[in-house]
């Protein structure tokens, strides 16, 4: 299983790599034609590369936006299955001590909310129903007014909040592009300095390939890094899964769930 684990993610880490390398081999042979039919009729000059450092300059500030968000995103989870285990270790309370019945649906509750919760996350399931359902735990909250003490309540309507409140923020994140205009300048520059070194003379031919080869390669590599890092939570987009938050914290809070509440029925 790790060596599997490990595959998986090499070839992730190389994805947008080989995404990229198609685009420098048309530009490659674009370069090729116009030296061949004698079409580099510009220069190499210090305002050409003074565009270039503009444009990587643009390029930084957008990684250091979308990477901000990115930060916070990885601890969302984390909090998401913390916040579900306090819930359901109030639960696993209330059953031990009174044989609440209401105490034991509201852990199955809790585990199939804690599965529509990862299916969200593939967007197999809308933000307002899964909302819908984390309110109907109040119903619960009610019932257990009578079986325990008020702090009791006040911590799962704590928890409850907590999880309100993380859902809303990983939906404005992943609904929300930071600065499309910035991606729209940077694609703009970066398609210009491209097609000008497709048609700047540069001497020897091998240095012309190898460096329009590699500024190109390193400027859209970029592009597609931004644009994948700004959604962290892209799961349900086949061709964007390089840089996405784990959700191994939810699936290890599911299954724990299940296993303690076979432990609690059949003791």
């Amino acid at each position: 299983m790790p060596k599997i684990i490990e595959k998986v993610t090499s070839h992730k880490r190389w994805k947008l790599a080989i995404k990229t390398i198609p685009f420098v081999a048309v530009i490659i042979l674009l370069k090729l034609a116009a030296h061949y039919f004698g079409w580099e009729l510009l220069s190499l000059n210090s305002l050409f590369t003074a565009i270039i450092s503009a444009n990587i300059f643009l390029i930084g500030f957008l990684i250091s936006g979308v990477l901000v968000d990115y930060k916070e995103s990885e601890k969302l989870p984390g909090d998401l299955a913390s916040s579900l285990a306090t819930m359901a270790d109030e639960g696993f309370i209330l059953y031990r001590t009174k044989k609440s019945k209401e105490s034991l649906e509201y852990l199955k509750d809790l585990v199939q909310f804690n599965k529509k919760l990862i299916d969200w996350f593939y967007k197999k399931e809308k933000t307002d129903s899964l909302l819908d359902q984390l309110f109907s735990f109040n119903n619960y909250f009610l019932a257990f007014e009578s079986q325990t003490q008020a702090n009791f309540i006040a911590r799962l309507k704590q928890e409850q909040s907590l999880i309100r409140k993380i859902i809303i923020r990983i939906h404005t994140i992943r609904e929300t592009s930071f600065l499309g205009t910035g991606y729209a300048i940077v694609e703009i520059i970066t398609f210009v300095l491209v097609v000008g070194m497709v048609f700047i003379k540069i001497d020897p031919l091998y240095e012309s390939f190898f460096f329009v080869s590699f500024v190109s390669f390193i400027l859209i590599y970029m592009i597609y890094f931004i644009k994948d890092l700004d959604n962290p939570f892209g799961y349900d987009l086949k061709e964007s899964l390089v840089e996405e938050v784990s959700l191994k914290p939810l699936f290890d809070s599911q299954r724990r769930i299940r296993i303690n509440i076979k432990g609690i029925v059949s003791g």
